[in-house]
């Protein structure tokens, strides 16, 4: 039984039970007030009958002086009588007003001649209660009054039975409109629980955003902070799974265009190698040929390998980076560059401007290389023939007060038609081709500017992009204070 009431208990809601709880806080504190007020009350009776028994028995002991004996009955339901105690036991004088069992009036003047002084205690008479006093109103005589306490334990009775009613309604009063404001207090508690089984029925699939939030107003300040954390956490949770679905979507964005860019040079070079097979016999004209296509086609792939591997190690962040540094001279290699661009694209007119004549920094010059020939083999690329094309090298310490504190900036310029603003912000991503119906011999894999923002990030650089129509410019900025005890520590980390 006791087990089904805990198990009743603990399946009820934490209003109720809340209410419940109040209830039987309010019926103990209920209860010590009653108690404590019918005692109180009890006493105070008993104490007004006590004085009117000691203003009674004062006028009885004047009769009994000058008559002899009690000359009138005080109040109805009252008893008197006089004992002379000078003997063995009380004897008790005749006339007397005594009920026809008078021992407990008898046992109250032995008492009184025991103790020498006078006696107050309550007994039964006739199976009722009675107050009796006793004391001494001559030499070797005793008064004693009886006084019935039936009404005063009825007035007892009666405010008992309104106090348990009151105490009653009351606590009645109590669960049910204590209860209605428990659960207007707790209704914010719900909300979020309503909030959590959301949660829990969300598809996260799709998208990362949470649909709810504990968002209604009301509450005491300790649900108003339980409010805050709890949708704090919901702020955290949406962003960290903003983050996952939006790296699980770039992965599978990198996966299908990975696994698009190495399925045609793949079917060109099972291609050839079908054509070179049956060319085999041939004139070796058209073997050389063949054999020649298939060099090419497996020198793409293994590039696109490179990059792919470059960019995984990068974001990978491996304790050995793959970073030589060392010092070099940052204007040599864009003229390095610059060079290597005019002999592979005669048909860009190339200028190179330096603001200083030496530039040296620690990093690693192969990988600054590879961003240079990257950017600007991206120009020549996506520009007709005959745009000019220009490489800055200057210096930025506008922002500290010594030279260190700036910046090396390379801005890689061309006059072209620009890059349109909806795929400026996706120019660096992998695989993204701002002309889609440019032919991969044309246009590249997409993963050269994607490579040259992860090479200047290593670096502790950046590389952003500006472009209007008639001018687009890539530039690229390295820290000057690079140090070689921090910057290896930076290209490590």
């Amino acid at each position: 039984m006791i087990a089904r009431c805990r198990e009743t208990y603990r399946r009820l809601r934490l209003g109720t039970r809340l209410a419940l709880g109040m209830g039987v806080l309010a019926l103990v504190v209920f209860a010590v007030v009653g108690a404590s007020l019918s005692m109180y009350m009890r006493e105070y009776l008993v104490r007004q009958l006590s004085d009117q028994m000691t203003h009674v028995q004062t006028t009885q002991a004047k009769d009994v002086v000058v008559y002899g004996r009690v000359q009138d009955k005080p109040y109805w339901g009252w008893y008197s009588g006089l004992y002379k105690i000078s003997g063995a036991a009380p004897v008790l004088r005749k006339p007397a007003d005594v009920p026809p069992d008078a021992s407990e009036l008898r046992a109250t003047a032995e008492a009184v001649r025991t103790s020498g002084a006078d006696v107050l205690r309550t007994a039964r008479i006739g199976g009722e209660p009675y107050r009796l006093r006793g004391c001494e109103v001559d030499d070797g005589v005793v008064l004693v009054t009886a006084a019935p306490l039936e009404d005063m334990e009825n007035t007892m009775d009666r405010l008992v039975a309104v106090q348990v009613v009151a105490f009653l309604l009351a606590l009645l009063g109590l669960v049910i409109f204590g209860r209605a404001v428990l659960r207007r207090g707790l209704r914010p508690l719900s909300d979020m629980a309503h909030t959590a089984r959301g949660i829990t029925s969300h598809d996260f699939t799709d998208s990362a955003r949470l649909p709810v939030r504990a968002d209604r107003g009301d509450g005491g300040p300790e649900v108003e902070e339980l409010r805050t954390a709890f949708n704090t956490m919901l702020e955290h949770i949406d962003d960290s799974l903003a983050v996952r679905t939006e790296a699980e979507q770039r992965l599978r964005r990198f996966v299908a265009d990975a696994s698009h860019e190495l399925r045609t040079p793949l079917m060109s070079v099972r291609g050839y190698a079908d054509l070179f097979q049956y060319a085999a016999a041939n004139e070796p004209g058209e073997r050389d040929r063949h054999l020649a296509r298939l060099r090419a086609e497996a020198a793409r792939m293994g590039v696109l390998l490179d990059d792919l591997l470059l960019l995984a190690r990068l974001d990978a962040a491996q304790v050995e980076a793959p970073l030589r540094p060392e010092s070099a001279d940052l204007v040599e290699l864009a003229g390095q560059a610059a060079d290597a661009f005019r002999a592979g694209h005669p048909d860009h007119p190339l200028t190179v401007t330096a603001t200083r004549k030496e530039l040296r920094l620690r990093l690693d010059p192969l990988r600054i290389r590879q961003v240079l020939d990257n950017l600007l083999t991206n120009a020549a690329v996506h520009t007709p023939a005959g745009t000019a094309v220009s490489v800055e090298v200057t210096v930025d310490d506008s922002d500290g007060d010594r030279e260190s504190d700036g910046e090396a900036v390379v801005r890689v310029a061309d006059a072209g038609p620009g890059i349109p603003a909806a795929d400026r912000d996706r120019v660096f991503d992998r695989f993204y081709r701002v002309d889609k119906a440019r032919s991969r011999d044309r246009g590249g894999s997409g993963l050269g500017l994607a490579v040259a923002l992860s090479l200047a990030r290593a670096h502790g650089g950046t590389l952003d992009v500006t472009s209007d129509p008639g001018s687009t410019v890539f530039t690229l900025r390295i820290p000057l204070d690079r140090t070689e005890g921090r910057t290896d520590r930076q290209l490590k980390s």
